[in-house]
Parts: C-alpha cells; sequence; structure tokens
C-alpha cells in the first residue's frame, strides 16, 4: 500500500523517481534542511481546530491509562533493584540515532518514527546503548576484559499497530545488557547470561510479588541472515545451547530449551524468554539474547553483548487485571 501511495505522489508531482532522487541525490544534512523547510511550511497552514482534530486522530499521542505514579515508582523500584545486582541505570535520551534499530538488527525502519536531525523517537532502548557502548570503547572507556553492565527504564514506541486490550503503541520496558569479549569456551556467555537471568528472576519475585517464574532458551542460528554456511552456524548453536543449559544448571538455574523454534533472525547463537503467570493464563513478560551489533559497530568479531526487555506496562495490566 505505501509503495503505492509513494508511486502515486511521485506520478502527481512529475517525479517518478521521488524517492531514490531523495534518498541517492541529498546528503543526510540536505535531507534535514529540506524536511526542516517543509515542515516548517505546512505548519503554517495548521489551525488551532485542525491541530485538535489532527491530535485526535493520532494514536501515537495520547497518553498512557496507566497510573503514572504508581509506574514511576515500579520504574524506580526496578532500577534499585537492578543497580545492586551491578547493572549501572542509564538515563536515555527521548530520541535515539536515526537508523539504531534498523541497520545494525533486522528491524525495518518502516516500524520506527523517524525524525529530523538524524533522530528517530525511541523504539528500543537496548540498541541506543549499544551505540554508547561502542562510543566508549573508541573513547577508551568500558575496556573489554571487563564486564560493562548497563540498564534502564524507558518508554518506547514502536510504529506498527498492534490491536488488542492493553496494547499502546507506546509502553515502558525496563533493559539490561551485558557487554565484552570473547574468552572463549563460551564463558563470556555462560557468565553474562546467568547474571541476567538472576537479576531477572530476582527482581520478579522480589520486588514485584511473582511466584511463577521460568526461563525458556531458543536456538538460534549464528552469524548474519546472508552468511552462507547454515549447517556451521546451526552446529554452532547446538554447542552452545547444551553448554548454556549444562553450566545454568549447576549454578541451579533450571531452564528449558527449544532447539527448533520458529524462524528468527534477530538473536545470534540463543534468545531466552521469562514466562510468567497471571490473570490465570501465562506470560512471555521478558525477552532476550545474544546480538552482534557491537561486532559490526567496532568491526570486532571477538565483541559479544547480551540484551533484555521486561514489559513493565505489561506487568502493572497484569497484576490489576487490566488485559
Amino acid at each position: 500500500m505505501e509503495d503505492k501511495i509513494v508511486r502515486h505522489i511521485g506520478d502527481r508531482l512529475g517525479i517518478p523517481r521521488l524517492v531514490e532522487l531523495l534518498a541517492e541525490g541529498l546528503t543526510g544534512s540536505e535531507l534535514n534542511s529540506l524536511l526542516l523547510a517543509v515542515y516548517e511550511k505546512k505548519v503554517e497552514g495548521v489551525r488551532p481546530t485542525l491541530l485538535l482534530q489532527q491530535y485526535r486522530a493520532n494514536r501515537f499521542v495520547h497518553p498512557s491509562d496507566l497510573d503514572m505514579i504508581e509506574m514511576q515508582e515500579w520504574g524506580l523500584r526496578a532500577l534499585r533493584h537492578l543497580k545492586g545486582c551491578n547493572f549501572q541505570p542509564l538515563e536515555l535520551s527521548p530520541v535515539a540515532q536515526w537508523g539504531s534499530c534498523s541497520v545494525v538488527g533486522t528491524t525495518s525502519q518502516k516500524k520506527v518514527i523517524s525524525a529530523v536531525r538524524s533522530t528517530e523517537v525511541m523504539a528500543d532502548a537496548t540498541n541506543a546503548m549499544a551505540l554508547y557502548i561502542a562510543d566508549m570503547r573508541k573513547k577508551g572507556a568500558f575496556p573489554g576484559q571487563e564486564m560493562t553492565r548497563l540498564c534502564t527504564v524507558h518508554r518506547h514506541v514502536r510504529a506498527q499497530e498492534i490491536k488488542g486490550k492493553g496494547f499502546s503503541p507506546h509502553f515502558k520496558i525496563g533493559c539490561m545488557v551485558s557487554a565484552g569479549r570473547d574468552q572463549g569456551a563460551h564463558l563470556w556467555e555462560c557468565r553474562a547470561l546467568k547474571e541476567q537471568l538472576l537479576a531477572l528472576s530476582s527482581l520478579f519475585r522480589e520486588v514485584f510479588g511473582v511466584e511463577q517464574v521460568r526461563f525458556k532458551l531458543l536456538k538460534r542460528g549464528e552469524g548474519r541472515p546472508s552468511d552462507k554456511e547454515p549447517a556451521a552456524r546451526a552446529e554452532k548453536g547446538s554447542l552452545l545451547i547444551d553448554r548454556l543449559v549444562e553450566y545454568l544448571g549447576k549454578e541451579g538455574l533450571e531452564v528449558g530449551r527449544d532447539d527448533a523454534p520458529p524462524p528468527n533472525a534477530y538473536y545470534k547463537g540463543i534468545q531466552f524468554k521469562m514466562i510468567i503467570e497471571g490473570a490465570g493464563r501465562e506470560w512471555e513478560i521478558a525477552d532476550g539474547g545474544f546480538v552482534d551489533w557491537t561486532q559490526q559497530l567496532l568491526e570486532d568479531k571477538k565483541e559479544r553483548l547480551l540484551i533484555a526487555g521486561f514489559g513493565l506496562d505489561m506487568l502493572y495490566r497484569i497484576q490489576n487485571g487490566m488485559v
């Protein structure tokens, strides 16, 4: 549908290759200047009554229906607990670098609200933290031989429409990232995953009073989707999940496993899910896994990154009978 609209616009203006001309014929700063001028011109014709009409029709801008004070308190409780688990809280900007989700990951830019001045509305704080870590590495901070642990609580906005009770285009998510360098024999992966699972388990049990918490590991291929050795990647994924299940079991963390989950190119090697019980059913409340974002950003295959996100809005809705 969008491609048809774009073609229609190009034909109406007499510029068939309009998108290509703008995207390829202009530098980033030139495109920003052009868009700023267009928005400045268009806003001149918006009257207050039209502004209200546009607001009422825009699903992205309406306030959350959750209690603001309670949600702020939940966020603070989560951050204080994670800080006690050695994850340093980080206050992120409301906007991220343009392309944060789509350049190093598999997310389509159409699912992100792109903005001017090379920014986009925050759609995934873990991508923003990966960029921050890579930048700090370039500056000589966050030495690779040490584990870097960061966390945040941030309101995210996603452009894709999700229908159903309790779903909104913007929602609050708690995020964790662990970064470091390959230590061989999957030692870094074992340690990082153990720390995140223990932190999540204790957070939900001790802070939010969730009684039933369980984890499941999902085997994923390694490497980018364009790699030409799927069998070798699958074998590496099998070795990694075997190693992690054995290691976590010895550490007292019993985890389920899925060696043949539906396709997912987002994670590399292992994805994990945390499942809780509430409102008479089970919920996948947290999701995470290993990604290669810092490897791409720093052009270094030895870089390691583990990310996780948990739904604070969703947990609040579950515990307050709003789903």
